[in-house]
């Protein structure tokens, strides 16, 4: 059985500049409605389907490209 993978998004690191929403080639990601403590909307996971193979694959280019490091990835 495979596990599916895990995104921590550190919200109140997060400023909402949506580079990983806009490069997430899976569709994870999103921006969230709600404010953080900042008055961002900080990136919120969406956890697809994974056994659908239309989830998250843990790749972590949202990782690499957060400016803030507010994403964590873990297989």
């Amino acid at each position: 059985m495979k596990l599916s993978p895990k995104i921590l998004i550190l919200e109140e690191k997060c400023k909402g500049c949506g580079l990983c929403v806009h490069h997430c080639r899976r569709g994870c990601l999103e921006i969230s409605e709600k404010f953080n403590s900042r008055g961002y909307h900080p990136v919120v996971f969406v956890d697809m389907d994974y056994a659908e193979k239309k989830g998250c694959n843990s790749c972590g280019f949202c990782y690499l490209i957060c400016p803030d490091t507010a994403i964590e990835v873990y297989k």
